[in-house]
């Protein structure tokens, strides 16, 4: 299923104009107010969408519809609306808006080992440091190899 959650819907990852976004909605609440939000009140009353397990049972329909309208939002935009109607949202970051996330530069979570740009753990202890001078593997580059052997 993806990021999609098994037991609640919408709970998946939704397309927008400039990327993508986790909607996570837990209840029929939640639901009708992100309904008003994407402009398509009759799904907060049609029957096939009423209830938890109405959408879950009908998940395919109701994921094409709503991506359909999410597709019309900025990210941003989408999100702050979200916020706004207290439906829970989260942005689906490339590497340019992780790096440009505020706590991560203010809290200067961005390394480059060997060139290879990553983020590091948040959590800072006194007297111990990280060891930040191994990069994440490369794609691949373990490719082949079972438990240290080589297949």
């Amino acid at each position: 299923m993806g990021n999609a959650h098994p037991n609640l819907a919408p709970y998946a990852v939704f397309d927008c104009k400039d990327g993508w976004l986790i909607l996570a909605t837990g209840n029929d609440g939640q639901y009708q107010r992100l309904c008003g939000i994407l402009g398509l009140g009759d799904m907060a009353t049609d029957p096939a969408y009423l209830t938890n397990a109405d959408r879950v049972q009908n998940r395919a329909a109701m994921t094409e519809r709503l991506t359909s309208a999410t597709r019309t939002w900025a990210k941003a935009d989408l999100l702050a609306a979200c916020e706004a109607a207290g439906v829970p949202a989260g942005p689906i970051n490339d590497m340019s808006e992780v790096f440009a996330d505020p706590q991560v530069v203010a809290r200067g979570l961005q390394i480059a080992p060997e060139g290879l740009p990553g983020v590091r753990s948040p959590m800072r202890f006194s007297g111990a440091e990280l060891s930040l001078d191994r990069p994440a593997p490369r794609l691949g580059q373990h490719q082949g190899e079972v438990l240290g052997k080589e297949a």
